[in-house]
């Protein structure tokens, strides 16, 4: 499956969710129950980012299930535009400060953010009010917008995207989570999880030029996070 046959999959299933806040969420997390009972998915609607994410940690069992004590952990929000939290183009930073505590709270040994940003660098950090509050939540925010910040990967199974410089930071992390947010795209149509990988890479030129799709599909195949936490 493509990442455009995968979209369309789940149009129908995501338009039916989206009936009330604790029903949305209590449908879902049975649909998605593992083999285990374990819960792979939840949807809050209504209330603050903090308390929203409080609301569906807690229902996935906790922060403790995906950091583990000891681990350093990366975090890979949307703060690629210089964007004020208002014009809702980058990630909520009230969502970020509250993944970073979780994080501490689970036991994590650091805690790393960083982002390719699009807009200048600096000002999508400042801008986004991601950066201050990565700062206050006792985290690190890294630049990430020369060459020797990444290293190259091979990419197995890829079908366009057969290699693609990482991040290092994401790299030398023992787990990452992902915190995309939604919104459409006039190349990829919709953004979320997966379109948001290609902040973690450098050459994303190499994506406009080859398929856009099929590398953001591959980009899957080099690293996955142990999270996807989406501010919609």
């Amino acid at each position: 499956m493509n990442r455009n046959e995968f979209l369309k999959s789940i149009a129908v299933t995501g338009a039916a969710a989206m009936i009330s806040a604790e029903g949305a969420s209590s449908v879902m997390a049975e649909a998605a129950a593992g083999k285990k009972g374990e819960t792979d998915l939840v949807i809050a609607m209504g209330g603050e980012p903090e308390e929203m994410f409080a609301a569906s940690i807690k229902k996935m069992g906790g922060m403790g299930r995906f950091v583990k004590k000891g681990q350093k952990v990366f975090l890979k929000p949307n703060a690629a535009w210089d964007r004020t939290p208002e014009q809702a183009a980058n990630t909520n930073p009230a969502l970020v400060s509250a993944v970073i505590k979780a994080c501490w709270d689970a036991g994590a040994a650091d805690v790393i953010v960083s982002e390719h940003t699009c807009d200048e660098w600096r000002r999508s950090y400042q801008t986004s009010g991601i950066e201050a509050a990565v700062l206050a939540a006792g985290a690190k925010m890294l630049p990430a917008n020369e060459e020797s910040y990444y290293r190259e990967v091979e990419i197995p199974g890829a079908k366009n995207l057969k290699k693609a410089k990482i991040l290092n930071a994401l790299l030398d992390a023992d787990c990452w989570i992902n915190i995309p947010c939604l919104k459409n795209h006039s190349g990829a149509r919709m953004t979320i999880a997966m379109k948001n990988l290609m902040g973690i890479v450098w050459d994303r030129r190499f994506f406009h030029t080859n398929n856009l799709h099929q590398c953001i599909a591959d980009m899957c195949l080099a690293t996955k996070p142990v999270l996807n936490i989406v501010d919609a």
